[in-house]
């Protein structure tokens, strides 16, 4: 993003072109004020203007001409159409709020709520270019922390599928660090509003008074330190999703508040009594059990269940262990590269230790994890020296999920490593469960929790039909 944001006035009018380019001049914004239609458009062809604030209809100006040219150049431009007193056309409103047009103002211009469309449109730019950006990483992101070959994160991946293309509210569950948060930006990547902004939320970080400005926006004055109007994360996402994180932890005068929103889709502002229609679509995420709130009277049933119109559970990495060696081979590629290692794998022993390990931390500890261990590691192998001591010390045996008794048994262990693709990784699960099972394959099938008919299929897939 570029630091200075260019506002391009456009007025035959002197006193409103000075009047108003004092006023916005004020927030540190450049400003090109012209005087008609031919420099406006040689504006707009030699520079990256922001935001325009243009006469819809003026001598030498026209405003839905200089609006498409805008539009044209720049999408993400805001416009601002002013017109005279009591003199908007409404065909021609519609047809410029259809073209892109951002907001109208009738003269005498109220320059406080010009200051005001001007920085909900800088606002709305800033997040549509962040969103970009995480967009771009976000894709590999959502897809690493879903990375994996256990049931609850193949049902997971359909479940976003399923729900993404829709507009139905969200209930995320799921201790911290499973990736709550990657799992609402992969459905709102996959959804219709894709284009639109995330706005993301904790409810958990600030105050109730904080909160309810923050979600909902204030007018100046509404409280002590409140010197401007400001848009709140509704308005922000307006149009895309707003993804409210840890939100059991919400005062129930804010889930009052919160409840209205999503059954008439509009608000008010702190201290304003003016109604903003709104159109959002609620993600919500919870590390608590809202059941339990809803019985001891924290949570409102009502919200709880306009919340959960889909619920997706997020398991908690000690019960998906069979995707951790996907997970590391994922990490060490992303990680090694951005702390410029030439890290290439992980020995054997030290992803034993890492399955062993319980994972209160879930994913986000073993990211930091194996950020550690490459940062630390010397060759081009992570070994066991480099994980952390309490990793290393957790020598506990435990199960590893899918098949234990296969993997614990002297012999027929399966032949798995960081670098091996999932096809290959499943066919080696079959074939060390089914000489583990002397070829019982009822037994197998149980064990490896799919389908007989399944598994005959993938026998014959994978060429293991004279494996015995």
């Amino acid at each position: 993003m570029r630091g200075e944001k260019l506002i391009l006035v456009v007025s035959s009018d002197k006193k409103l072109r000075e009047s108003i380019s004092y006023a916005i001049d004020q927030e540190g914004y450049r400003i090109v004020p012209v005087s008609n239609q031919v420099e406006a458009l040689n504006c707009l062809d030699r520079e990256e203007v922001d935001v325009v604030v243009c006469e819809l209809k003026a001598p030498g100006v026209d405003g839905l001409k200089i609006l498409d040219v805008a539009k044209r150049r720049n999408p993400e431009a805001g416009v601002i159409l002013v017109t005279g007193q009591n003199t908007i056309d409404v065909d021609v409103a519609v047809k410029a709020m259809r073209a892109g047009a951002d907001d109208f103002l009738t003269k005498p211009v109220n320059l406080e709520k010009l200051r005001i469309i001007i920085g909900r449109v800088l606002e709305r730019q800033e997040l549509i270019q962040r969103n970009r950006e995480l967009q771009r990483k976000l894709d590999d992101r959502c897809e690493q922390m879903l990375t994996g070959v256990s049931e609850a994160i193949r049902s997971i991946r359909e479940k976003i599928r399923v729900v993404a293309p829709t507009n139905a509210t969200v209930l995320i569950e799921g201790e911290s660090g499973t990736g709550k948060e990657l799992v609402a930006r992969a459905i709102h990547l996959n959804s219709p509003r894709r284009d639109k902004p995330f706005v993301a939320f904790n409810c958990a970080a600030l105050n109730e008074g904080i909160v309810e400005s923050e979600l909902f926006g204030h007018e100046r004055g509404a409280f002590t330190g409140a010197h401007r109007t400001k848009p709140g994360k509704f308005e922000l996402a307006d149009g895309g999703t707003l993804f409210l994180d840890e939100i059991g932890d919400m005062d129930l005068r804010i889930q009052a508040k919160l409840l209205r929103v999503i059954e008439t889709k509009e608000f008010e502002r702190v201290g304003g009594t003016k109604p903003i229609k709104v159109d959002v679509r609620i993600i919500a995420a919870t590390n608590k059990d809202l059941e339990k709130e809803v019985r001891e009277r924290r949570f409102r049933v009502d919200l709880y269940h306009r919340l959960k119109v889909v619920t997706i559970r997020m398991p908690p990495l000690r019960e998906r262990k069979e995707d951790i060696p996907f997970l590391v081979e994922s990490f060490i590629r992303e990680l090694a590269a951005e702390n410029g290692k030439s890290i290439k794998g992980i020995t054997g022993e030290a992803l034993k230790a890492l399955m062993r390990y319980d994972w209160p931390g879930n994913v986000r500890e073993l990211k930091n994890c194996i950020e550690s261990a490459i940062i630390v590691a010397d060759g081009e192998m992570i070994t066991l020296d480099d994980l952390p001591e309490h990793i290393v010390g957790d020598r506990s045996p435990k199960p590893v999920a899918s098949a234990p008794a296969a993997i614990e048994e002297p012999g027929i262990r399966p032949n798995i490593y960081v670098g091996m693709t999932m096809e290959e990784v499943e066919r080696e699960m079959i074939r060390a469960t089914l000489i583990y099972t002397g070829n019982n394959k009822a037994k197998a099938a149980r064990i490896l929790n799919i389908g007989k008919k399944t598994l005959f299929r993938k026998i014959k897939k994978y060429g293991l039909d004279n494996l015995f």
